[in-house]
């Protein structure tokens, strides 16, 4: 049996669709979206940096903020596990100025309930 459509880069109405592209190259033909992966890597990277700093199972309720001109964000499950972080951010940031990642201020936010 035939398929309804010869050809996979014909939609419906007869016209051509480009072929998707995959999100890396997407990411990086794009402007926004590029500087958007790099600033992604960068607070991915970071939260690797602070993780060993992290006590017992708190990084799992931690997770990687955005990174800005200011400094970075790190996004805490509840406020008990933002009152912890509070307390460790001076060894965060230092751990942060050691690797060279300027800037080395770390902000602390809790995240809304889903």
């Amino acid at each position: 049996m035939r398929a309804p459509y010869p050809s996979r880069n014909l939609n419906p109405h007869g016209r051509q669709v480009p072929d998707p592209l995959p999100i890396a190259q997407a990411l990086h033909q794009h402007e926004g979206l590029a500087r958007l992966g790099l600033l992604l890597q960068a607070s991915n990277r970071r939260m690797e940096i602070v993780a060993p700093a992290l006590p017992g199972a708190l990084a799992r309720f931690v997770r990687p903020g955005p990174v800005d001109e200011e400094g970075w964000t790190l996004l805490a499950a509840n406020a008990a596990v933002a009152a912890k972080l509070r307390q460790l951010q001076p060894r965060l940031e230092a751990m942060l100025a050691e690797q060279g990642l300027q800037p080395a201020k770390v902000r602390v936010k809790v995240l809304p309930p889903t």
